[in-house]
């Protein structure tokens, strides 16, 4: 297994542990609409890593074969988003706007994290 996929499998398991802490949040915090929100925006931020692991899996096949180099699909991601927006507008009695968008960030913030605590370990180790 690759490093790249040893990166994904670790982003891909924090990303499930902070869906299960907006799951637990909504079960037992009276702010439903806040952790919907952040359920329905993490959940989407889960698919377009998803998405972005495969599409950068298929580039590198691809330049590796010096075949034509496929798009990362930034519109389809960017679609996702808009979703989600569009159905926190439509149920604002279910989904708070402000707590989706802060989920669709949620896999940028853990990747944001993970660089922050390898690079904290990389300067105790002295490299």
């Amino acid at each position: 297994m690759t490093e790249y996929e040893i990166t994904f499998k670790r982003y891909l398991s924090l990303n499930l542990f902070a869906l299960s802490i907006f799951i637990a949040g909504w079960a037992i915090t009276p702010y439903d609409t806040v952790f919907l929100g952040l359920l329905l925006g993490g959940s989407g931020s889960l698919y377009n890593l998803w998405q972005m692991y495969r599409k950068t899996n298929k580039l590198g096949n691809a330049a590796a074969n010096k075949q034509k180099q496929p798009t990362l699909g930034s519109l389809s991601r960017l679609m996702t988003g808009g979703l989600a927006a569009l159905i926190a507008l439509r149920y604002p009695e279910t989904f708070h706007l402000v707590s989706v968008v802060v989920g669709l960030m949620a896999s940028y913030i853990i990747i944001f994290i993970d660089f922050l605590s390898f690079q904290t370990l990389r300067r105790k180790r002295g490299e």
